[in-house]
């Protein structure tokens, strides 16, 4: 009888739900030559070719999309096993995985993340950041962050309650010798710090104010794709930059960048940490969602 390792099969599962070796091999925490080695071995013993491999692409065979019909259920069904083996323990230990937009990963990340560290120090918290949305159940991720009306209808929800809006600044210097915009209309005169989103587009700058709503195609000399790096360029005096609120916080109160407009930029919808239903949940997650509650109820220090 031959014998294969859990692993084995876990590759192959992964590759099949990221799309590719190397992606698979990230998600798993392997080098992409070992998840390679794996398959590879699997399919030795098999005597069968499982992916079809190019150097831009992998897909299954005809053999082994049969053979991931058949062995999903039952990996699931031992990965189900696990968990509530897991949940029974009384210290709350393993891995957590969070996937969330990186705006929203850096608002809770002090306040909750860490704090949860700190409680459990046996809890590995495996934070994914990117800006398009994913299937938390398909992406094998414990929990999402987003805002709550980006949350699928059908997963339960933690509305976090904290106040988020965006942001409109630029370094005092900026403004020596320039008039302060008092409508957004006024930026369109000014060099602003433009924004790019994950699908490639730009940021359109949205603006509300009694009633009224602006989306605003701003110009300026640099078009950037994360937050932290338009704020080294605001500070330094580039152009004007729009952010979460949270981001700049304290180089507004530090004096580093000049506020404006800050009537035109009402509160945003919260964010909510979500999950799917999970009858038997590791002790790991139950403790997670339990300081959630109480951070959003504001019961944390």
């Amino acid at each position: 009888m031959i014998r294969h390792s859990l692993i084995e099969l876990e590759a192959v599962l992964a590759i099949v739900r990221c799309g590719s070796f190397r992606a698979a091999a990230l998600d798993l925490g392997m080098s992409t030559t070992a998840i390679s080695n794996a398959v590879g071995k699997l399919e030795r013993e098999l005597a069968v070719r499982l992916f079809n491999r190019t150097t831009r692409s992998v897909s299954l065979t005809y053999a082994g999309r049969i053979f991931v019909g058949q062995i999903k259920p039952a990996f699931e069904g031992i990965q189900k096993a696990m968990d509530t083996a897991r949940s029974q323990q009384e210290t709350p230990s393993g891995t957590l995985r969070i996937n969330a937009f990186a705006t929203a990963a850096r608002e809770i990340m002090a306040p909750l993340v860490l704090r949860y560290m700190q409680r459990y120090p046996q809890v590995h918290i495996d934070l994914v950041t990117e800006g398009r949305l994913v299937d938390v159940v398909a992406g094998g991720f414990d929990l999402g962050l987003r805002s709550a009306d980006l949350v699928p209808s059908d997963a339960i929800a933690i509305p976090l309650g904290q106040i988020r809006r965006m942001a409109v600044a630029a370094s005092p210097d900026f403004f020596e010798g320039r008039a302060i915009p008092q409508v957004p209309q006024d930026l369109l005169a000014y060099p602003c710090v433009r924004g790019r989103l994950p699908n490639g587009a730009l940021l359109r700058w949205r603006f509300e104010k009694a009633g009224e709503e602006l989306l605003l195609d701003v110009d300026g000399p640099m078009t950037l794709d994360e937050a932290s790096l338009a704020r080294i360029a605001v500070t330094r005096g580039v152009g004007i930059g729009y952010f979460m609120e949270t981001d700049i916080r304290e180089d507004i109160a530090a004096g580093r960048l000049v506020r404006i407009l800050e009537d035109w930029t009402p509160p945003l919808a919260p964010l909510c940490l979500y999950y799917s239903n999970r009858r038997n949940s590791s002790a790991a997650f139950q403790a997670f969602i339990a300081l959630a509650r109480d951070f959003a109820a504001g019961r944390l220090a």
